[in-house]
């Protein structure tokens, strides 16, 4: 997946079928699906692999599936995806384990949330994390500074600026709902 953000540092989050066609058409060659249940997720999975996209599973979001080891064995046992994403440290840690690739979304609402991510991420040895909203730079470049796992910047990345803002600020990544930054 590095190399790949490295041509085209956007990546797709999907919350619906929209989604999924829009992102279908976009350049961006990465895809975070945020929704779905257990019986649509490999269609849905299967049908991004079709269109040439590399795809991570939100298992939080995924109906039916609770943030446990079997979540992360379901993905890979039934859909073609690189790998998982979950707020959750054992979820994340055991997709490592299973051979995916493991995200680890973080949501910064304070300083205390701040402190914990150097712990949680410790527990869950992530490829990446991504920090929520994506939108504040200084907190990336303080994130940059303390941890040595590339950082995904999602959440609230609205426009050009925020992009290049995140991205300057150390962001290896930007994940966005909005199709408009798709495009960049």
């Amino acid at each position: 997946m590095e190399e790949l953000l490295l041509d085209n540092p956007v990546i797709a989050s999907v919350k619906d079928e929209a989604g999924v066609d829009a992102a279908l058409r976009a350049e961006c060659p990465v895809v975070f699906l945020l929704f779905g249940s257990v019986l649509t997720l490999p269609p849905l999975v299967e049908r991004l692999i079709a269109g040439g996209k590399t795809v991570l599973v939100n298992v939080d979001m995924v109906d039916g599936l609770e943030a446990k080891d079997v979540a992360v064995e379901f993905v890979r046992a039934r859909t073609g995806a690189a790998g998982v994403l979950s707020s959750k440290a054992a979820v994340v840690r055991a997709a490592r384990a299973h051979g995916l690739l493991g995200v680890h979304r973080c949501f910064l609402v304070d300083s205390f949330s701040y402190r914990n991510v150097g712990k949680q991420l410790a527990i869950s040895k992530p490829d990446y994390v991504e920090i929520l909203p994506g939108c504040v730079p200084r907190v990336i470049s303080w994130l940059r500074a303390d941890v040595e796992v590339p950082i995904i910047a999602g959440g609230l990345v609205c426009d050009k600026d925020d992009v290049v803002a995140a991205l300057g600020a150390g962001a290896t990544a930007i994940a966005s709902s909005n199709t408009d930054v798709w495009s960049m």
